[in-house]
Parts: C-alpha cells; sequence; structure tokens
C-alpha cells in the first residue's frame, strides 16, 4: 500500500477515514467511541485532531511512561516471551513460523478482556469509561 506524508502524520494513501469511522458507528450508535494511544507526537497531528472531530471520537492517551496501561503491550510481551526468547533460529522463516504457532495457539485459547487493571488507581484519577475496559 503506498503511503503519503502530509506534514509529520503519515497518512494511507487511498484509505478514507470512513473506512475506520463506519464500522464503528454502526456497532455502536449514538455512542461515544474512545481510541487509546501513547503519546507518540503524529497521534496530535493536526489532520488526525480534524479526522477525530468530525467522526466524534475522543483521544485517550496514556500517561507517560504507562505503557503497561496498554493492551498491545502485554501481548507483545507474551509473545516475545513464548516465541522469541531463548530462541536461535536458523531463518527468518522459522522465527515466522515460530510466531504464527503461538499466534494461533493464543487466538485458539483467547478470552474478552472484561477486567483489565481493575484495581488500578487510574480508574480514580481519570474519567475512564467503565465500558472500556
Amino acid at each position: 500500500m503506498a503511503r503519503s506524508t502530509t506534514g509529520s502524520a503519515s497518512v494511507d494513501a487511498g484509505t478514507s477515514s470512513s473506512t475506520y469511522s463506519r464500522p464503528c458507528a454502526k456497532r455502536w450508535p449514538g455512542e461515544k467511541r474512545y481510541v487509546v494511544l501513547d503519546n507518540f507526537s503524529p497521534h496530535k497531528h493536526l489532520n488526525v485532531r480534524a479526522w477525530v472531530a468530525a467522526n466524534e471520537i475522543e483521544l485517550v492517551f496514556l500517561p507517560t511512561y504507562g505503557s503497561w496501561l496498554h493492551w498491545i503491550e502485554s501481548e507483545f510481551a507474551a509473545l516475545r516471551y513464548f516465541a522469541l526468547n531463548g530462541t536461535d533460529h536458523r531463518s527468518h522463516d522459522e522465527q515466522n513460523a515460530a510466531v504464527n504457532a503461538y499466534i494461533r495457539w493464543h487466538n485458539a485459547h483467547a478470552m474478552p478482556k472484561t477486567a483489565f487493571a481493575v484495581d488500578s488507581p487510574i480508574r480514580t484519577w481519570t474519567q475512564y469509561p467503565a465500558k472500556a475496559a
């Protein structure tokens, strides 16, 4: 997929914002939608802010050094631990096979994350939506 750059924000060429916002709006009509992000500067670009405003989405930025709050970080940690740590793959194909085997296993045993960081202090000092975790 071709990528173009506008200012400092990278945008996928040929991909409209409706590709992402319409399915969410259909799934949760009338409800506020949130996108959880780290503090990477392109997430705060004017083009991103304009898209968010046009699509009635609120950006929720994680605190600095709060990567443990982002669900994907725990997934990456588990992937590294179970598929990559302590290994000496002879080729990229062998490494890809190990990663794919872990992902297949993980997906077969996946459960919805409905009680993520329930006792975390962040829930007491933010307006964290109850249905987000």
